[in-house]
């Protein structure tokens, strides 16, 4: 990726999200930065000029990289700018008391296309604000936008707004899958393309459970708002950031297309509610790379639409791809659904690691999310976890919701197959090693009247804590807790076992039901 000032590299000496070393990068010739990290960006560069990035061993120690010590280069020109507004010229204090949300707004209504809107380094005290198309904002080293913790200053999103003659209508506001009022995200963009946000700066939320966290799951005037939410926006990319302290998911994508996501750090505390990293909800064209998540909720938590979403449009999330990422605490690594009415597909997740999470994948879905609900394509390919307590979860009994318990949901009887029958396709595990996990190896459970197509684990390595802790797999009615619990698989068409290691468990190694085929 590059812009007029910036631009993304990925070293690729075979590193998961480290480096197998540490490197030197040069730019034009001149030691610019160490680099440890594989995905890395590089700030302070000039528009339209023509750069050369060349990677040297960090022990070469010179001051000017000779062509013998070169272990790889790219070259390539930078972008074109027109202007730069600089929201500090139009009246933003950046003190950290004053409110500057209309000095920085009026900096992005006013930057024409092409252009630069630049928040320099100080402290902005703001609200929300709205994007708009063609620009790039850049929060520069030292610049931190704090969002105001007064849910009264902020606007609140409708859910629906039914439309003049009565057959349409306008969606605006969500919240866990429905069309219902929610606050407007502190960085809001709402039919906007070709945007990009990038630079050294952060985002705190300066959420807290004494303003945000309180009392979380009561509707206060709206839901919660999201540090950034992208309503119906494409080819939108946002770079290098930080951004903390959630009042509820961190970075929620919605019916938006081309999206890229580089080399953020998404940091909330643990025990914080429902402050997911990354939520994309009916997207499709996703790319998130070298992406640092450590968190109170799911990592990622992919999704498209409880019921009425769902149904209504029915917008799948597809073709989105994970790579070179790190997910530390929090649920899920990579969670898909609960919320998917419409469908989720053709997910990639290669070359991350997980540490100290729940769960490293985790499929949540049950009853009642209908016939356009089917999971499928999903692959998990080189993946290093540590301190996981299940490394792959697949749940068709999710208890969510007020129904969430019901006979319905949560009969393990064979039910009739209608429109309200979800379904999950083929699963995808490969090249992946797990240590130190706790309660179970694999925790598959399908429906029985709509079983689990093929889940596929080839190249498995899971070895179990010496201490292991006890905890439920899944989150469904009957499920005990236990721990080095082998692969449990219950109601699958299909199950491949190709080179597969479990160590430590305690029992049988696969306690299959209702299962048609083993592959060995």
């Amino acid at each position: 990726m590059k812009t007029a000032r910036s631009a993304v590299i990925e070293i690729a000496d075979g590193g998961i999200y480290h480096t197998l070393e540490s490197y030197h990068l040069f730019v034009n010739g001149k030691d610019h930065k160490t680099c440890d990290t594989v995905v890395t960006s590089v700030f302070g560069l000039k528009p339209d000029t023509d750069y050369r990035f060349e990677i040297v061993h960090e022990a070469s120690g010179c001051e000017e990289a000779s062509r013998s010590d070169v272990l790889a280069a790219i070259e390539f020109r930078t972008l074109t700018e027109f202007v730069t507004i600089n929201v500090r010229d139009l009246g933003a204090k950046g003190d950290g008391i004053s409110d500057d949300t209309v000095f920085i707004q009026s900096a992005i209504s006013l930057c024409p296309e092409g252009s630069r809107v630049l928040i320099p380094e100080g402290r902005y005290l703001i609200t929300s604000v709205f994007l708009k198309s063609g620009i790039n904002i850049e929060l520069a080293k030292g610049a931190v936008i704090a969002a105001d913790t007064d849910r009264k200053h902020y606007p609140a999103l409708p859910g629906l707004i039914q439309s003049y003659d009565e057959k349409d209508e306008y969606n605006l506001g969500t919240w866990e899958g429905n069309p219902l009022p929610m606050f407007t995200g502190i960085i809001t963009g709402m039919n906007v393309s070709d945007v990009v946000i990038y630079g050294e700066g952060c985002i705190d939320g300066q959420a807290s459970y004494e303003n945000w966290w309180d009392n979380c799951k009561v509707m206060n005037i709206a839901f919660r708002p999201r540090l950034i939410f992208l309503s119906h926006c494409s080819n939108i990319r946002i770079q290098g950031i930080k951004l903390c302290n959630s009042p509820s998911w961190t970075m929620h994508p919605y019916f938006s297309d081309g999206l890229g996501f580089y080399n953020l750090i998404i940091e909330n505390p643990q025990d914080s509610p429902n402050t997911d990293g990354m939520d994309p909800e009916s997207c499709s064209g996703v790319d998130i790379e070298g992406v640092r998540f450590t968190l109170g909720d799911d990592c990622i938590a992919i999704k498209s639409g409880k019921i009425y979403m769902g149904r209504r449009y029915k917008k799948p999330s597809e073709h989105i791809t994970v790579r070179q990422c790190l997910m530390e605490n929090g649920h899920g690594a990579v969670t898909v659904g609960s919320e998917m009415a419409a469908g989720i597909k053709d997910v990639k997740i290669e070359n991350c690691l997980f540490r100290n999470t729940d769960r490293g994948l985790r499929i949540k879905t049950r009853r009642g999310r209908g016939r356009d609900a089917v999971i499928d394509d999903i692959t998990f390919r080189n993946i290093e976890m540590k301190n996981v307590m299940t490394p792959f979860v697949v749940n068709a009994f999710y208890f969510c919701d007020p129904d969430g318990k019901t006979g319905y949901v949560q009969s393990r009887e064979a039910l009739p197959v209608d429109d309200r029958t979800p379904h999950i396709g083929t699963l995808s595990f490969e090249d992946i090693k797990a240590v130190d996990c706790h309660v179970a190896a694999a925790h598959f459970d399908g429906l029985p009247e709509e079983k689990i197509d093929r889940i596929v684990m080839r190249n498995v390595d899971i070895s179990f804590a010496a201490d292991a802790k006890t905890d439920v797999p899944a989150m469904s009615e009957g499920i005990k807790k236990c721990s080095k619990q082998g692969i449990f698989a219950r109601n699958i068409k299909t199950l491949e076992l190709k080179n597969v290691s479990i160590t430590g468990c305690v029992g049988d190694k696969i306690m299959a039901s209702g299962v048609e085929k083993i592959e060995e």
